[in-house]
């Protein structure tokens, strides 16, 4: 990762120098190993009592950009760097999210009615319906089957977050399908 540091209406110390470097050196955490082709660019600025800091990130998913000012300098560059590792954070949450909700999580449902012609079995769809199973254990789908009185119930399975298939066998028992096992 690249830094570049600018300072305008000041001559910077050595020491802030080394401070802002290793400051913003931490944002290699957030972009990974792959961060050669990442730059950091810092425009530090004097105007009176005010210090102010310009900071903009370029990588390869990224185009972030914070501003800060203070009284001091160095509060400043830990202002603005924390403004920016919390964009950094919410950019890669909202990119992870989107991986993680790529899978759809709802569930179509078909009802179907079969009819006899010329002595061939015809099946039709009569209704679609989609909706989104509910979190819950095996044991409340059970009991949840039990009280709804229907032939099978589609759950979210609560202890392997896969979507399982509870149903009435003849006997009155139930059965479970889990795709996972």
């Amino acid at each position: 990762m690249n830094i570049n540091l600018t300072f305008k209406n000041f001559e910077p110390s050595e020491h802030l120098k080394k401070y802002a470097k290793k400051r913003f050196e931490k944002i290699v955490k957030y972009i990974g190993q792959n961060s050669d082709s990442s730059e950091v660019m810092v425009a530090m600025t004097v105007e009176k009592f005010r210090h102010k800091a310009e900071v903009t990130f370029v990588g390869d998913y990224a185009h972030i950009s914070a501003v800060e000012e203070s009284e001091d300098m160095y509060s400043t560059i830990d202002l603005v760097l924390d403004k920016l590792e919390a964009q950094i954070r919410k950019l890669r949450e909202k990119n992870k999210d989107k991986r993680r909700g790529s899978v759809d999580k709802s569930v179509r449902m078909d009802f179907i009615s079969y009819s006899e012609a010329d002595g061939k079995r015809e099946s039709t769809i009569t209704a679609r319906d989609h909706y989104e199973p509910k979190p819950m254990s095996v044991d409340e789908a059970a009991e949840q089957l039990e009280n709804l009185k229907y032939e099978f119930l589609v759950f979210r399975n609560s202890e392997n977050e896969r979507v399982n298939v509870i149903y009435r066998r003849k006997n009155n028992d139930f059965g479970l399908i889990d795709p996972g096992t």
